[in-house]
């Protein structure tokens, strides 16, 4: 697959809200580089954004939203009335905490759009993502097992 992925930066202040592109294909090499206006998917990693920002906006009907709550999807619909697409729902926080010990939302997150996209098979991609966590944490063996963990949760538990 290719890949890219960028963040889009504006003069805010620490803390506040950022967003980032990501594109996936499955044969082609990526040629553009700019924002992305009509997105299959959207993550929102942090859920008090739905009440200040159109997080559905562009948002194709036939792909997905994956919004980071311990709120039902059922709520989360309720707050998103005019997007007739999938809404989908993960408690990254419960997860993280229960297979990290810490509030680390990225990895559970990663496996939510894993997951709802269907853009890799689950099992090749825990096993890729076992060789870079073997890489990326060479000198922290001890927290391999916490995000492989916090990943299979979060295949299971997301809504």
């Amino acid at each position: 697959k290719h890949v890219q992925g960028f963040p889009e930066y504006g003069p805010e202040r620490m803390g506040a809200p950022i967003t980032a592109y990501n594109r996936i294909s499955q044969s082609k090499e990526i040629r553009v580089h700019s924002n992305i206006y009509n997105p299959d998917f959207v993550v929102v990693v942090d859920e008090t954004l739905l009440e200040t920002v159109d997080v559905t906006a562009g948002l194709s009907p036939e792909g997905a939203i994956i919004v980071n709550t311990s709120r039902t999807k059922e709520e989360i619909t309720a707050e998103l009335p005019d997007y007739t697409g999938r809404i989908c729902t993960i408690d990254a926080r419960k997860i993280s905490m229960a297979a990290l010990g810490k509030y680390f939302p990225n990895m559970p997150m990663l496996a939510a759009v894993v997951k709802v996209s269907g853009v890799l098979d689950e099992s090749i991609f825990l096993e890729e993502m076992e060789i870079s966590f073997k890489k990326k944490f060479a000198s922290k063996p001890e927290v391999i097992e916490g995000n492989k963990l916090a990943l299979e949760m979060a295949l299971q538990e997301v809504q």
